[in-house]
């Protein structure tokens, strides 16, 4: 099975942003199981949580980058294709 690297950018992304929120919402649950305020749980979450999730989630950042450079190359293919229709010149050859 061969996949191209943005194939699953949706699905790859929501569960990089849904894995994020869970590991600040673990940290900040640890935090209020020893007895720290829920506000200041978050804060410190949000602050451990969020680059502690770039080590953890490396692969799947990995996969949500190469996703959005693919998009990014067809984008960029149709949007001087685009462009060469509009000036007149001959499409290329595929």
């Amino acid at each position: 099975m061969s996949e191209r690297p943005g194939e699953h950018l949706v699905r790859d992304l929501i569960l990089y942003v849904l894995a994020r929120f869970a590991l600040v919402a673990v940290v900040a649950t640890v935090l209020v199981l020893f007895n720290v305020p829920l506000l200041v749980a978050l804060a410190v979450g949000l602050v451990v949580g969020l680059p502690l999730g770039l080590l953890l989630l490396r692969p799947l950042n990995a996969r949500v980058t190469a996703g959005l450079a693919a998009r990014n190359e067809h984008r960029a293919r149709e949007r001087a294709r685009l462009r060469a229709q509009l000036r007149g010149d001959e499409p290329e050859a595929e």
